[in-house]
Formats: C-alpha cells, sequence, structure tokens
C-alpha cells in the first residue's frame, strides 16, 4: 500500500493495512466449538489448521509441556475448556513450539469477544524483535526459578464457588472460572495418585474445612500429584481460611506446591536411618529388632490369608571355639562367612534372614511346604559344612525348623523352633530337627 499522510488514510486502507501486518485472524465461534483461520502467515501457517475445533486450538496455544509441541497429560484437559472463556478483551504472550520448527515461537495473541454473540476474534502475531523476546524469556526464567506453585485458586464455600483458578505450569495467567467448588474436586481427584484420593476427599470435604478452619487457620498435607507429563510427583496441599470476622464467611485458598526434590531426598534419608535401625553391622542382614518384626509378621499373615511360612533358627556349632582359640577378628570373620553363604542361597525366596544374637540367626521364609523347607534347610546346613572359612577352615551348624501354625503367638512359635534347634545340638549337631 502507498505511503500516505495520516489524513489521507480511509477506515478501509487501514483495516487493510491490519489484514496485511497481523500474522493471525482467528474468529472463534463458542456455541459450535469451532475456529475458522481467516489469515495464517509464518509460524501459524503450520501451527493452525484453517478450520478446527476450538478445544483444539486452546490446548495447542495453553496446555502442552514448555517450549515443545507435547501435550500435557490428559487429566489436565478438564481444565482447557475454561482458559478458553473470556469475560472482556484479553492479551498475553505465549510460547508456543510449531512443527517444522528448530526453535519455539513467542507470540502475542490479543481475544476480543464480539459484543452480544458467543464469537471471539483472536489477533496474534509472533514476536521477531530481540529484545521483546529476550525479556519474555528472562522474565518466565526467573518465574520458574521463583514460582514452586503449580496450581492455586480462591474458594467460597457458602456459594460453592472457585475463582482465580492459576495453574502456573500452563500458564501465569488467572482464569475466572465458574467451577462449582463441588465439581472441581471430583474433576481432579483422579489426578492424585489412588491410595491419595480418598485423604484428598476427605481434607478438601467442604464440611471438614468449615469444621476444622477457623479463621485464619492454614494447613497441609503431602501426596503424590500427576504433573503435566503424567508423572507422579511429590506435592504439598495447601488450604488456608481467609481471615474475617464473620464466622459464616467460609472463603479459602487452596495452592498445590512442588515439593517433590526435597521429598524424594528425605526419604532417601528416612530409608538409611530405617535400614541403620534394622541392620546388623557386622553381616549387614536384619538385627535382632528387624528379625523379631518379621517374625510377628509372619504370624500375622498366616492368619490372614492362610500362607505358609516356616521359620529356622541356625546356629554355628562350636563357635565359642573359635574366639577363644583364633580371636575375636576371625570369630566377626567366620559368622560374615557364615551370613554369605545363607545369603547366597537365598536370593530368590521370599525370606527375611536376620542375626539373632551371638552365632545364632534366623531366617523367615514364605510360600513353602514342610517338605520343601526341610529340603532347604538340607542345602543350607550342607552348604555350610563344605564352606570354606578364613583362619579356621571349616565349620557347621545345627538348624532347627518350625512352620507356622493356626494358633501360635510368638512365644509359642519361638519355644518350638528353639527347642528343634536344641534336639539338634543334642543329636550330634550338624543336623536339622523339624517340630
Amino acid at each position: 500500500m502507498q505511503d500516505k499522510a495520516l489524513e489521507a488514510y480511509t477506515i478501509e486502507e487501514v483495516t487493510e493495512l491490519v489484514e496485511e501486518n497481523v500474522d493471525s485472524v482467528v474468529l472463534v465461534d463458542t456455541t459450535l466449538g469451532k475456529y475458522k483461520a481467516y489469515r495464517r502467515h509464518g509460524v501459524f501457517n503450520s501451527f493452525i489448521d484453517e478450520n478446527g475445533d476450538y478445544h483444539d486450538l486452546i490446548e495447542k496455544l495453553w496446555f502442552h509441556l514448555n517450549g515443545t509441541n507435547e501435550k500435557i497429560t490428559k487429566d489436565y484437559n478438564v481444565f482447557v475448556s475454561y482458559y478458553g472463556e473470556f469475560k472482556g478483551k484479553y492479551s498475553r504472550r505465549l510460547k508456543i513450539q510449531a512443527e517444522g520448527f528448530d526453535q519455539p515461537s513467542i507470540i502475542q495473541m490479543t481475544v476480543y469477544p464480539l459484543k452480544d454473540t458467543n464469537k471471539y476474534l483472536f489477533l496474534m502475531d509472533e514476536l521477531d524483535d530481540d529484545e521483546y523476546v529476550q525479556e519474555f524469556m528472562t522474565t518466565n526464567k526467573v518465574n520458574t526459578i521463583q514460582n514452586a506453585y503449580l496450581f492455586s485458586m480462591y474458594i467460597d464455600l457458602a456459594r460453592d464457588t472457585t475463582s482465580s483458578l492459576n495453574i502456573t505450569e500452563v500458564s501465569d495467567d488467572t482464569v475466572n472460572s465458574d467451577i462449582k467448588y463441588s465439581d472441581w474436586r471430583m474433576m481432579i481427584v483422579n489426578m492424585f495418585k489412588p491410595e491419595d484420593q480418598e485423604q484428598f476427599l476427605i481434607r478438601s470435604d467442604p464440611e471438614f474445612l468449615k469444621r476444622n478452619f477457623p479463621p485464619g487457620r492454614t494447613s497441609s498435607f503431602d501426596c503424590m500429584m500427576l504433573n503435566l507429563e503424567g508423572v507422579f510427583k511429590w506435592v504439598k496441599l495447601i488450604f488456608s481460611r481467609a481471615e474475617t470476622n464473620n464466622e459464616d464467611d467460609y472463603r479459602f485458598v487452596f495452592m498445590v506446591q512442588d515439593i517433590h526434590d526435597n521429598s524424594i531426598e528425605l526419604l532417601s534419608t528416612l530409608k538409611n536411618y530405617e535400614k541403620l535401625a534394622l541392620t546388623d553391622p557386622l553381616t549387614e542382614i536384619l538385627n535382632h529388632g528387624g528379625i523379631k518384626a518379621e517374625i510377628y509378621n509372619a504370624i500375622d499373615n498366616h492368619k490372614r490369608d492362610g500362607a505358609d511360612v516356616s521359620v529356622m533358627m541356625l546356629d554355628l556349632d562350636y563357635f565359642k571355639n573359635v574366639n577363644d582359640t583364633y580371636g575375636h577378628a576371625a570369630g566377626d570373620a567366620t559368622l560374615k562367612k557364615f551370613s554369605d553363604i545363607i545369603k547366597g542361597l537365598l536370593p530368590n525366596e521370599k525370606t527375611y534372614f536376620g542375626r539373632w544374637g551371638g552365632e545364632e540367626f534366623v531366617a523367615v521364609t514364605y510360600g513353602k511346604s514342610e517338605t520343601e523347607t526341610l529340603e532347604k534347610a538340607e542345602e543350607l546346613r550342607k552348604a555350610v559344612e563344605s564352606g570354606q572359612f578364613p583362619e579356621i577352615d571349616r565349620m557347621t551348624c545345627s538348624i532347627g525348623v518350625t512352620l507356622v501354625k493356626n494358633d501360635d503367638s510368638f512365644d509359642t512359635l519361638f519355644d518350638r523352633v528353639d527347642k528343634a534347634l536344641y534336639l539338634s545340638k543334642a543329636n550330634g549337631r550338624n543336623k536339622v530337627t523339624l517340630l
């Protein structure tokens, strides 16, 4: 178009200028849920179809992994329709990745709701000015670093409403949605790990919140929730009641905080402490407390589901002579070697093996009949008899065996296996006895 003085342009020519310079012009009919692109230039020629579903357009613009064209997990699609509702004129910048383009594009989008219709006009431009792009990328990076909150919204329980809904990973913008709080709870529950869903429903129940939250009270709990990629991550769910003087004013702020990295580190630390608390430092198998707990578990499991469970008590023969003759260092090496032999024969068994104390050890084994248990005990005895121990060369062991019975308590079970071990020793040692 010819360059003229400002006063010389007609409204038709200005409209033509807009059409020539705006990269994409899209008209949306929300009643039909469809859109038509009247202009597609540059990146939009690849990113937007000429005609399409409005839900898909919103999903393309917002609901993708940052800097890619990969869609987020489908569970978050329940929010797509709320991001496609505009109460008035709306403008923001977006980062999109179109097919065939090496780098993401920064676009400026402005939405005009058409008066007295159910239609929107979308005007979109790709920003190619380096300063604009750099400003956007820097701001986005700072927001990513500073913002640990993945989701937030405002709740009014008295009116059963939500407002200012924001999915941070999707957009920095809030959406003034018309989602009822009661509906929202059921929309989002499947985003939690199955074992956490009941707790979420209890803690988010309106009556629970009214009953347990005086004005100004804040509470939280940790659970696992799907992120945009469909992976369960540790999050902290926070409910905070607004502090007002009206006891019947039940307004809350709800937030989801990303605590995954810290939780994984904490769980790892707890696991290490748990291992230290239950492990015998010399043999690196369960200690007295750890194997005693497994005996109790064996009794409970048998009574609950009738599981075949056996208990063996193993004792090194004439171990006192090792300490007296070769010293305690040799004794420790013997105990460790004995433990390694037994462990080596139980790699694929559902067996818990621990040191009861001194030279006595206990194994709790699941899924074996009386005959199979005796065969395994004989295998263990022979392996010890043929093993080579540091400094002292050969050792043997005596083994007592029993199966858990329906009327067993810890004391009756332990007395029986202890007696079986005593009989093995009384009958010449290096034997297996079943009681």
